[in-house]
């Protein structure tokens, strides 16, 4: 067995080379500023593109340094849950304790064989949309995918940021490409000789290599960037992260990949926000807390206990711990519900409940 001296340095080399394609990005970035304000310096472009360079890098910067929001102390378990959870050798009596601890949590999606989702790492319950991150050894809430480009988990806190770093980064490279394209074709069509003769042309040969290469990468980054941002925006209307897409979340009633979605207009909403003069700024703006999220399920987990009829808190924007209500998912569920989303359940259900309805025996899900 390693030394924990030997983990610690191999832990450290690790972060070191994970911060490595960030690196990469920065050099090219910054070598396409030289590129196109020193040596192509078109006067008149100079505007749009510092403004898109801008643009491109704030979201870039929000991107790598927001740090992925985790589920808060509700979600965790108390060191009597610990204990009397590490004694129980019977997954059935495990899956009783979660559900008992998860009985008062706005949580809505199960495993696919139907269990309390939990994390033994974390050693939490885990809210709907988070899982286990390995690189970052933590729990993310609305974990979509862990990007090396930006060495950090994207996710709830920082998606948006995300999204408009692809689209900035996508314009930035497809101005590039196109204020740059009339020196590419000269390079290509006209001679080098008759090239040097042009006082119109470039200011000195030293150029000729930037320009060329400028185009290329741009034109090279503009195809990979248009496919993932297309692919991104996609997501975005259907509300669903790349996790989900590649395994839909599993509900009560079975897998279901549209649960959480609530029509284009609220799944852009959910991302970018209700005000309209943020949704192209990287700031936070994204509706709801990261725990909990309203769904489109006609059929409510039979589960958790009902909302009051008629009870619909404002929607709003918040990056703050939520306040779990006594009687759970009452406040923290249906204040991310617009106005006529909100779930009723007949009290009939309710009274089976308390009578003890029976489910299927679950396991806990490890996702380490």
């Amino acid at each position: 067995m390693a030394p924990s001296g030997s983990r610690s340095v191999k832990r450290s080399c690790q972060r070191v080379l994970y911060w490595i394609p960030v690196l990469f990005i920065s050099i090219i970035v910054a070598w396409s500023y030289y590129a196109y304000v020193i040596q192509l310096c078109i006067v008149v472009c100079l505007l749009t593109y510092h403004v898109l360079f801008m643009m491109f890098v704030w979201a870039y910067w929000q991107t790598i340094f927001t740090k992925p929001m985790t589920p808060v102390k509700e979600f965790q378990l108390t060191l009597a849950d610990k204990e009397m959870l590490e004694r129980e050798d019977r997954s059935e009596s495990q899956q009783e304790i979660l559900r008992r601890i998860s009985k008062d949590l706005p949580i809505y999606t199960r495993t696919m064989s139907g269990a309390v989702r939990y994390c033994d790492r974390c050693q939490i319950v885990k809210p709907d949309r988070c899982h286990h991150c390995s690189v970052c050894d933590k729990c993310i809430l609305k974990m979509d995918h862990h990007c090396p480009w930006v060495n950090n988990c994207v996710g709830f806190s920082n998606y948006k940021f995300f999204m408009l770093f692809l689209a900035y980064s996508l314009l930035y490279c497809l101005f590039i490409a196109a204020t740059d394209l009339r020196f590419f074709i000269k390079f290509w069509t006209v001679s080098f000789g008759l090239f040097l003769s042009f006082k119109s042309g470039l200011p000195d040969t030293q150029a000729k290599f930037h320009i060329m290469f400028l185009f290329f990468a741009a034109s090279m980054f503009s195809v990979s960037l248009s496919s993932l941002f297309g692919y991104h925006c996609w997501l975005v209307c259907r509300n669903r992260s790349t996790l989900e897409a590649f395994r839909a979340p599993a509900f009560h009633d079975g897998a279901d990949k549209n649960g959480f979605s609530l029509g284009f207009n609220e799944n852009f909403r959910q991302v970018f926000g209700n005000d309209k003069k943020l949704w192209l700024l990287p700031v936070f703006s994204s509706l709801g807390d990261g725990c909990s999220y309203p769904t489109s399920l006609v059929k409510r987990d039979a589960e958790q206990p009902p909302i009051p009829a008629g009870h619909n808190s404002p929607t709003q924007s918040t990056g703050d711990a939520p306040q779990f209500p006594a009687k759970p998912l009452r406040e923290s569920q249906s204040r991310l519900l617009p106005t006529g989303h909100s779930w009723t359940r007949n009290e009939q259900v309710e009274d089976q409940d308390t009578r003890g309805t029976s489910n299927p025996a679950m396991i806990i899900e490890n996702e380490t």
